[in-house]
Parts: structure tokens; sequence; C-alpha cells
């Protein structure tokens, strides 16, 4: 690229990352979302802040949901398409997810009573876990909730238990590994033989006998989810024609075809422009997965089950945008050290055209960092950054974006190019932060945890209340 390239392309708001809302308005070239400069949101709610498009959550909704529907009707089926909260829940959220048709997964008795506060149907939830309490079973069934996910021979036990205490038939899925090795992190891959969730697809006859010895259950299918942040959709059929495969066993069992397949979600998102050309097309995959489902039952003999499935990140990831302000900023020599060989820096010099490897890294602090976004340090996960309050046509810098922990893995953005001109005071807009950022952030070195807004046609609303100094002291107990 040439030096005017670079210095646009440093400013660019990538529509394949941030939300589409997003773009720089007026004269001063400011981030706007929903149609409110970023800068008016950190004035009025304050920094670090999580905003979120409400109209991109939505649509974004829509369009998955009706992907994955329309493609199990071509094949002569249904689809329910379940919310996986964990990605981020609150009341508003979840009221949203319902509102465009779509079901609600939880994973734990907080996550079913945010769901219920927010007049979501009972049936229409799902509740999951490797280590459900006797107590959230119980809840769980007395609530009406749709359907529980057995990860284990314990809880075929104790929801049995539930429901015939409730005087219930307690819709249940089995949750099996189909040993399908996502290609994600390590962490984020849930559907090989050696970790927590499930049981393996060997064992599902005799734990699916075991469910059929209870009048108090009602054994409807299987669940497998092979993992999170996923694009190719290898896994995904390898992991549906196994599933499939163990049908006819279980048929035979039950005396009747098995009703429904559940084949979770993961589906994954651009967290940066370079990942932008790999992310996956939500229809093409739903057709993808809707028809090797159709050719499989063929080659099984059984009829087509309904289907289930689990999207969460690649539903509110990218409605999502963290605000930070810069506090510090330095720079760091890269010539002739071992950092100057990173082969991910080489490959982002790479892409933007840069001919010479990086001679030096600002270091960019911000007023936030690991505990509101611990991707970074838990899987190494990147993330695309940009000025919001101004536009440059400063050359442009390699930065590494950090927070303010006493961590040295406190980052937040392992790499980009901005301004060399970023300075102290600016605000920076990190794209892509609507998934497991708020679901996952903490109070580490008694920082609060931020407020996060929803945007809508140029109005901002509080949507969660950001912590204060104040509320944490308040939880130390003093004795004496």
């Amino acid at each position: 690229m040439t030096p005017s390239h670079l210095t646009a392309a440093a400013n660019e708001i990538d529509p394949r990352v941030f939300p589409p809302s997003a773009r720089r308005g007026d004269a001063c070239r400011q981030l706007k979302l929903g149609g409110i400069r970023a800068t008016e949101l950190v004035a009025e709610f304050g920094s670090p802040l999580y905003v979120v498009d409400e109209d991109a959550a939505r649509s974004r909704a829509r369009e998955v949901r009706g992907a994955l529907q329309r493609a199990a009707e071509g094949v002569g089926t249904t689809a329910t398409v379940y919310y996986a909260t964990k990605a981020f829940l609150c009341v508003e959220v979840a009221r949203w997810m319902a509102d465009e048709g779509l079901a609600i997964d939880v994973a734990s008795g907080g996550e079913l009573s945010v769901a219920l506060a927010a007049g979501v149907d009972p049936a229409r939830i799902g509740f999951h876990g490797n280590n459900k309490s006797v107590a959230e079973i119980e809840r769980a069934v007395a609530a009406g909730v749709g359907t529980i996910i057995i990860d284990s021979e314990f809880e075929t036990e104790r929801i049995a238990a539930a429901a015939a205490a409730a005087g219930v038939r307690q819709r249940v899925r089995l949750r099996v590994n189909s040993g399908v090795h996502a290609s994600t992190h390590d962490f984020l891959a849930t559907s090989h033989e050696d970790q927590k969730f499930g049981q393996p697809l060997a064992d599902a006859p005799r734990l699916v006998g075991a469910i059929l010895a209870h009048d108090s259950l009602d054994f409807v299918g299987l669940h497998c989810h092979i993992g999170s942040q996923i694009f190719a959709t290898d896994g995904f059929r390898e992991s549906a024609r196994r599933l499939l495969g163990a049908y006819p066993a279980l048929a035979e069992l039950t005396g009747a075809p098995i009703p429904e397949l559940n084949l979770g979600g993961g589906f994954g998102i651009a967290y940066t422009s370079a990942e932008a050309e790999g992310a996956p097309d939500v229809a093409v995959l739903a057709r993808e997965l809707a028809g090797i489902v159709a050719e499989t039952a063929a080659e099984f003999g059984i009829p087509v089950p309904k289907l289930a499935f689990e999207p969460g990140r690649s539903i509110i990831g990218q409605a999502g945008v963290t605000l930070y302000t810069v506090g510090t900023t330095k720079r760091v020599r890269l010539a002739g050290s071992d950092a100057a060989a990173d082969p991910a820096d080489s490959a982002l010099a790479e892409r933007m055209g840069v001919a010479e490897p990086f001679a030096e890294r600002m270091y960019v602090s911000v007023d936030g960092g690991m505990s509101d976004n611990a991707r970074p340090a838990l899987y190494g996960s990147d993330y695309q950054v940009r000025i919001a309050n101004r536009e440059s046509t400063a050359d442009p810098a390699l930065v590494r974006v950090v927070g303010k922990h006493c961590e040295s893995g406190d980052i937040v953005v392992q790499r980009d190019m901005l301004p060399g001109d970023v300075r102290p005071g600016d605000t920076l807009a990190v794209a892509a932060t609507g998934a497991y950022c708020w679901a996952l952030s903490s109070n580490y070195n008694y920082v609060p945890r931020p407020p996060v807004v929803a945007v809508h046609d140029g109005a901002a609303r509080l949507i969660v209340r950001g912590e204060t100094e104040e509320e944490l002291l308040a939880k130390s107990v003093v004795s004496g």
C-alpha cells in the first residue's frame, strides 16, 4: 500500500467487523454508533463502556434464525434456534431474542432467572450445564423449562426424581461427544473425548436405556456441541453424520424414530478485517448442514429429525463495541530483538503492504483491560481497534492496546495499525466485543465492571448498570 492507503486503512471502519450502523460522520469524522457519537456516549455513561447496537443484534438474530429454519424446511423438517445466552445475557437482550422468534439456551440458575424475568416462555428454554445442582434442576422443572440437557448419568436420576415429584414428564436431550475436533482453540473445542462436557457417543444406547426406564422423562434426541468460533463446516458435517449414525440403534430402544437432533452452535465471526473473508456465511452453512442431515438420514433409512441449533456469538458478537480512553503511550524498539521476528506482526505488515519489517511497536494503555475483556488473555484472541473521536492523517504505527491491570498479559488488542499520533485522551473503539466480554468480566485489581448501553435510532439507554468502587468496597466484611 502507498502511505496514503495505509493512513486510510488505519482509519477505516470495516462494516464486516463493526456493527452496520458504525460510520464516521460530521466534519470532525468522529465514529458514530447507532447514530450517536462515541464521545457523547462516553461523556454520558463513562469509560470504559460496552455499547450494543440493538438493530444489529435483532437483525442478525432474524438472519440466523431465518437461514436455519429455511434450510430445515428445504429438507422437509423444522428447526428451533436457541440464543446461547452465555455469550451475553441481560433482561433486555433476552427480550430482543424472544421478540425475534428465538428460543433461549441457559446454563445456570442465574441465567434461567434472567430469562424468566424477561418474560421468556419457559417452554422455549433449554437448560445446559455439566454440574446442574439438584436445586437448579428442581427449579427448572417447576418453571416448566421445555428441555433439560442431560450431561451425566447422575443427572438422569436427579431430573427423573424432580419431574416425578412435580408430577410432570420432562423433555430431555442427551449430550454426547461425537469425537469431532473443531478447528479452534483447544479450550473452545467441546466434543473431543477428553473434556468435561457430555458422554461418549458409544455409550448413548446404554444411557438412553437408563432414561427410558423413567416414566417421568421424555427422551427427544441427542445433543452435541463441537466447539466455538468455528469457520470451517467440515466439523459440523462430520459430527452430524456420526450422531445420525447412532439413531437407528436408539430407535430400536424407543420403538419409534428419534424425533430431534441438536447440533449446537459455535459459528465463528470476524474479529478483524483479516478474518472477514473466511467467516462463514450462515445461509451457506445452514444449507450444508441441512443437506448432510437429510443425506445421512436417507442413508440410514430414518426420517429427517427436527433440528435445533444454539448460536450465541454469531448473533451478538458484531453488535458490540467497547469504548476506552487512552491514558498513556510508549514506543518500544523491535529492530534486532526477538519480537522483530513475530510472524503475526510480519503477516500484518504483508496484509497492509508495509515493505519493511516493523521497527517499533507503540503500546497504547487504556482505562480497562482484561477485567472487561478476558479473551485475549484466555485464548490469545485478537481484535480490531480504531480511534473514535477523530480521524487522522498521521502515518500509521504498529500498536498493541493494553489495559491497566498488574499483568504483562493484560492485552486488549494484540496488534493493529493506528495513526501514529494516537495520544492520551483519545477515545478508542474495539470492535466485535458483544460476546464473551461482559459475560467473562471480573473485578480484578478491584476495577468496577463497566455499564452496558444499547443504541437504537439515535438514542442510547442503559441496559446493565456499571459498578462503583463504593459498591465493591461494601462487599468487604469488617469484623471487630
